[in-house]
């Protein structure tokens, strides 16, 4: 039974997809304002005093996690959409407001950042390859990694969440 689940689901990866660059654009733009929505449930459940937890001294504090989500959002999303980031992957990564309202205000620009350059895209550019940690992807491809990005870091706040007794927000997925 197994082997003919993996048999079915390799078939239907290799299916043809028949959507032009301007629909997958289109739906990218969708699930980055999505994204954005769901990581502002994340940052408003989140109350001031949990932004330096740390569940362990070796991780990020739920800042420091969002911080970096963010910084990702500009770093590859300057190389993935080719548009210049108004900040530095370092400033973000590395900056010193841990602020409820200063890291909300910064995250929430870096998801402003990739939906207003995926608008930008015009359909050659999306079929374009682009270079990611030395390896060349298709620019929605890239996108795609980036977009996973995002949803891994807000997802490990999960456990932030729970450590201080807060209910993490409701799936977005089908919204």
């Amino acid at each position: 039974m197994k082997k003919m689940l993996c048999i079915i689901f390799l078939t239907a990866l290799s299916l043809p997809f028949t959507l032009s660059a301007q629909e997958v654009t289109a739906q990218l733009v969708k699930e980055w304002e999505r994204a954005k929505k769901f990581t502002q449930d994340y940052l408003d459940a989140m109350p001031e005093d949990g932004y330096a937890l740390k569940p362990t001294k070796e991780m990020r504090s739920f800042a420091e996690q969002m911080l970096h989500l963010a910084a990702a959002n500009y770093g590859l999303g300057e190389v993935v959409l080719g548009t210049k980031s108004p900040v530095t992957f370092e400033e973000v990564e590395k900056s010193t407001d841990h602020s409820k309202a200063g890291t909300d205000k910064i995250v929430l620009a870096s998801y402003d950042f990739v939906i207003n350059g995926l608008k930008a895209l015009s359909d050659d550019k999306m079929k374009e390859n682009v270079t990611v940690f030395n390896n060349a992807y298709r620019r929605d491809i890239a996108l795609f990694k980036t977009y996973e990005h995002q949803t891994h870091h807000r997802g490990q706040t999960t456990v932030y969440l729970r450590l201080k007794g807060v209910t993490p927000p409701r799936e977005r997925l089908f919204q």
